[in-house]
């Protein structure tokens, strides 16, 4: 968990951690800068838990995804599953476990990751929806153009761990979660998609990642598109992959490749690159959203 002013909703998040089926955890903390009593909150949670339960190291201070991976990457963390966690979300019961037991059908040696949808909530718990359910496979295709899993619904085994971590802290990804969808599919590894919420994802004003399941939300997407942001951001998630293109596999560099050729050529050679590198999202609008910025060499 990554804490940043979100002393308010920590006890509510902490209870339900108290409450998970699976009891093989504990939890680190990033603390990175917090100034709303946050310390004094993990402090007290860590005297009801003791240390082997919870533990909290200072942050980096450089933005949300650094903090995750900054964490995610330290080597005296040892576990055999790993779970991000949101700092104002409350998750069910069952979250851990469900996750474990799909990951303990998969050979260790396999790169693999759990994600799904969450339910969506208001500041008062109020229920407000659900996010978007993803039907086609998570193939490398997809993450090129779109990330489907939030962080806080992810869970990944250690070879999965190990890929981020030799990928290292020091990238500079737009997110840490979408970076995970890219590396694992890319790497060979496996993603399963979950229709079924477990987690209760708080929706606030001051949250940093908003949920995508309004048309508020898919405004905000075109907004990012047309201002040239998602352009940046495939950009940084390019280089991100090329410094571990060695990890990638035949077929997925190839793609990656193409990808890379079509941002740079003009609309004929544009659409011939992205068509021939079979790239998609996983709905008909967002399909025409990347036609869009296809078009506008957005990309």
């Amino acid at each position: 968990m990554c804490a940043h002013n979100g002393a308010e909703f920590f006890a509510r998040q902490f209870d339900s951690f108290e409450q998970l089926v699976y009891r093989h955890w504990s939890l680190h903390v990033s603390d990175d800068g917090p100034e709303d009593g946050t310390h004094e909150v993990l402090q007290a949670y860590a005297e009801r838990w003791g240390a082997r339960r919870l533990r909290v190291v200072g942050g980096p201070r450089a933005g949300l995804a650094r903090n995750f991976l900054s964490l995610t990457c330290r080597a005296d963390i040892e576990a055999d599953y790993f779970t991000w966690s949101d700092q104002d979300d409350i998750w069910s019961a069952e979250k851990l476990q469900v996750a474990v037991d799909w990951l303990r059908g998969i050979p260790a040696e396999v790169p693999a990751v759990y994600c799904g949808r969450t339910q969506i909530i208001g500041e008062a718990e109020t229920p407000l929806g659900v996010s978007a359910n993803f039907s086609l496979p998570p193939h490398f295709k997809n993450p090129l153009v779109q990330s489907i899993g939030g962080g806080n619904a992810m869970v990944f085994n250690r070879a999965a761990w190990a890929l981020i971590a030799q990928a290292g802290a020091e990238l500079k990804v737009p997110s840490h979660d979408w970076w995970c969808y890219q590396l694992i599919t890319g790497a060979g590894g496996v993603v399963h998609y979950d229709p079924q919420p477990h987690v209760f994802y708080r929706q606030r004003d001051g949250s940093v990642i908003g949920a995508n399941s309004d048309w508020c939300a898919r405004l905000r997407r075109l907004a990012v598109v047309l201002q040239g942001r998602f352009y940046e951001w495939s950009a940084q998630n390019i280089r991100a992959l090329e410094s571990l293109s060695h990890r990638l596999s035949t077929d997925h560099h190839k793609t990656l490749k193409l990808f890379k050729a079509a941002r740079k050529r003009r609309l004929p050679g544009r659409v011939a690159c992205i068509l021939k590198a079979g790239l998609h999202r996983q709905t008909l609008l967002g399909n025409l959203g990347l036609a869009l910025a296809t078009l506008l060499k957005k990309i």
